[in-house]
């Protein structure tokens, strides 16, 4: 059996969403497509609504719940966009939320989710917020997890549509990994629409939970240190693991330190306001440029960054 998400069920996911969320634009990045060689264009999901792809996953998934189990609200985890997510999703369907956020979370994104009108619970750390959800869950809330459900990765797969649509002659696409939710859904829609195109995943060193499952062969636990804690899921699950296994190319580690370098210049010559986890991209196309085709797209997934956050990243790394 496949792991692909089908393709039906992400068609189906656009028909839902609707309006409520926005078609994001596209670009092309003279400084990249001259260090690459090709043309490289920039799929620009950080000016999705709150600032990043999570609504998509997540109205997909709120609006398949039955009336009874949004009445009674849905709790979340996440370390910052599927919060705010979640939260916009709630406060556009009229439903209860509840995010479990781990301390290290930005307080951009604490703020903002709150801003949405979620009830934010703050815990140490994210493993500790994930079993906090399975808590809630077993209590009786319905518990929408940031990645692994299937619906979830149906929604984020209308993003894979729209850059098919967008541009029909790439030949390769990058894609951050969190938990595997949005590379999931988004490479199953541009495989299902193009078989030629070739997907590749990228993590940050200290987030690499899908590099270490790929090279155990089973799910690993891991501590997260990398900075880019929008990707700092301890471990992926089986689908998403699959997925990685039967939809893309490789999944390339970048530093911390390549993805300060990737804000800079997004924000210098793109003049975008980009987080790690969307900026970590950058790297990874330039450490495969000697494989890659004739027209390179790289998912910017989120922009939910604070100044005083990046002003230090450039302290810290030197870059």
């Amino acid at each position: 059996m496949s792991a692909a998400i089908p393709l039906a069920d992400i068609e189906a996911a656009r028909e839902r969403l609707g309006d409520r969320i926005h078609r994001t634009p596209v670009t092309g990045s003279r400084t990249l497509s001259e260090a690459l060689g090709r043309p490289v264009t920039l799929k620009l999901e950080l000016f999705q609504r709150t600032g990043s792809f999570k609504p998509r996953g997540a109205l997909n998934e709120m609006l398949l719940l039955d009336e009874a189990t949004r009445a009674e609200g849905v709790v979340g985890v996440s370390g910052g966009n599927f919060a705010q997510g979640l939260a916009y999703a709630g406060a556009t369907l009229g439903v209860e939320t509840t995010i479990i956020m781990p301390r290290s979370a930005a307080a951009t994104s604490v703020a903002a989710t709150r801003g949405y009108g979620a009830a934010v619970e703050m815990v140490d750390t994210i493993a500790e917020a994930f079993e906090r959800g399975e808590q809630m869950a077993a209590a009786g809330r319905a518990y929408l997890h940031p990645f692994a459900g299937e619906r979830m990765m149906a929604g984020n797969g209308t993003v894979g549509l729209e850059i098919v649509e967008q541009v029909p002659d790439l030949t390769d696409l990058f894609v951050s990994i969190g938990g595997g939710g949005l590379m999931a859904g988004v490479a199953s829609a541009v495989k299902a629409l193009r078989p030629d195109v070739r997907v590749w995943g990228v993590e940050t060193e200290g987030a690499h939970s899908m590099r270490l499952a790929i090279d155990a062969g089973e799910i690993v636990r891991m501590e997260v240190t990398s900075i880019a804690t929008t990707l700092g899921s301890p471990w992926v699950v089986e689908r998403t693991l699959a997925a990685a296994g039967e939809l893309l190319e490789d999944v390339v580690l970048v530093s911390d330190t390549q993805a300060v370098a990737g804000i800079r210049l997004l924000a210098e010559r793109q003049k975008l306001i980009t987080e790690p986890a969307a900026a970590c991209t950058i790297a990874a196309a330039q450490s495969m440029a000697g494989r890659l085709g004739d027209h390179v797209v790289l998912l910017i997934c989120g922009g939910n960054v604070s100044i005083a956050d990046i002003s230090g990243w450039f302290e810290r790394f030197g870059v």
